[in-house]
């Protein structure tokens, strides 16, 4: 690894990172849920847990992860929103929009998350700040008053991030390259961006309890540390050198559904399986990619999990995985014998741009060999490419595979992960 020969002064990174964003954008289509504790829930059950908490749900302790029963204890008067991805989507492009209005878009690391590199009149300070209350000021006036921000300037993308997480909600703070490390020492290991609770046992063990001792550990010890070279990319990070990201391309495809109750039957579930399939198919299609592993699990409500992965030829057409889905879906039901279904999973891994295979036998559930006649691929892959056309002239329920399940968020499968987030074709597909 090169670096400068020592970390830049003053900025050159801005971070934003929304505020209790999922509940912020149901309380500005709903105005009746502004200025009250809002969890947003993926069903509607005391038995969940929060994907989200506004602004005055946190200041009672409700935070992504607390159960609602919990939750409820703390605030009764909470209000329990059924998610709707596709509409944070929606408020998620028109804050990128509003945010190139002011300053270039580097990298959008999340659904509620990027980093613009400073332009290099905008470096100094007090430009810089001019810059992010620009920001803030045009969120709240083209995109919705409830929408704000957390703001951290600082000399790389990282550290930018750690700003921003030092004053919520609606912050901006500044790390100069000359204040550090005075400027971190208040905080505790876990503050980092990447130092999670397996990480700080490990630092632990290595005798680092504090950002101080932290701070003065050298790149190869944090090397051994970390065991691997990230360890040291990370001491460098820390330090205020701008570290460029490591390129990665797309590996994986797949969609996982926590089933609604009335889902849960093994029919039911057999369903939504079908259609996570289906779904990701036409995605594996959208990036013109092609799958050589096709991977299912489920979790049944007693507890018990079932997983198991198939290679295939490169394959996008989605009637190779509706088949495999039906056969790995049998070899679950033999095995489990299950009498509800908690959670459904299915992954298309792999991936490569090109279908060029040396064979073509695939392994299914029961281990026998299966051969993929080169006529009925060539039929598929043209039965999937009419299924596309036709979905997108007259909607996804047009024509479809099987029963079409019902869920209470009106769509299967498409939601946000921590660092994807969905097309908003993905809604209609």
């Amino acid at each position: 690894m090169t670096f400068e020969a020592s970390p830049p002064r003053g900025v050159r990174w801005l971070f934003l990172d929304l505020n209790s964003y999922f509940a912020s954008c149901e309380q500005q289509e709903q105005p009746h849920l502004r200025g009250k504790p809002v969890a947003v829930v993926p069903m509607p059950t005391d038995a969940t847990c929060a994907i989200a908490a506004s602004v005055e749900a946190k200041a009672y302790g409700i935070k992504t992860g607390t159960s609602i029963w919990e939750a409820k204890e703390r605030c009764p008067a909470l209000q329990c929103v059924l998610a709707r991805h596709d509409l944070y989507v929606r408020y998620h492009h028109r804050v990128i929009e509003e945010v190139a209005r002011h300053t270039p878009i580097g990298k959008v690391w999340s659904i509620d998350e990027m980093a613009s590199k400073l332009l290099p009149l905008k470096q100094s300070v007090p430009e810089a700040m001019a810059l992010a209350q620009r920001i803030k000021d045009g969120l709240r006036r083209n995109v919705g008053e409830c929408i704000t921000c957390s703001i951290g300037l600082a000399p790389n993308a990282w550290l930018a991030k750690v700003a921003s997480d030092m004053q919520k909600p609606n912050g901006l703070v500044v790390l100069e390259g000359q204040n550090l490390p005075e400027a971190l020492l208040g905080l505790e290991l876990q503050d980092l961006c990447g130092i999670g609770a397996n990480m700080a046992a490990r630092l632990n063990r290595a005798g680092i309890w504090t950002m101080r001792q932290l701070w003065d550990t050298s790149p190869k010890q944090m090397r051994a540390i970390w065991k691997n070279v990230e360890g040291e990319r990370f001491w460098y990070r820390l330090h205020g050198y701008d570290v460029p990201d490591l390129e990665t391309g797309k590996s994986v495809v797949g969609h996982s559904r926590v089933l609604d109750f009335e889902s849960r039957r093994p029919d039911v579930a057999r369903d939504v399986c079908r259609r996570l399939t289906v779904k990701a198919c036409q995605r594996l299609r959208r990036y013109e990619m092609f799958a050589t592993h096709f991977y299912l699990s489920v979790r049944l409500c007693d507890g018990r999990r079932w997983g198991h992965d198939v290679r295939v030829p490169p394959s996008a057409d989605t009637l190779t995985f509706v088949r495999l889905t039906h056969a790995l879906w049998d070899a679950m039901t033999d095995a489990l014998q299950p009498d509800r279904i908690k959670k459904v999973s299915i992954t298309l891994m792999g991936l490569q741009e090109t279908a060029e295979t040396t064979g073509d036998l695939f392994e299914v559930a029961a281990r026998k060999e299966a051969r993929i006649e080169p006529a009925n691929k060539i039929r598929s892959t043209a039965l999937s490419a009419a299924m596309d056309q036709i979905a997108r002239a007259y909607g996804p329920h047009a024509v479809h595979f099987g029963n079409q399940p019902q869920t209470q968020a009106g769509f299967v499968g498409t939601k946000i992960a921590f660092s994807r987030v969905p097309d908003l074709a993905e809604f209609t597909e």
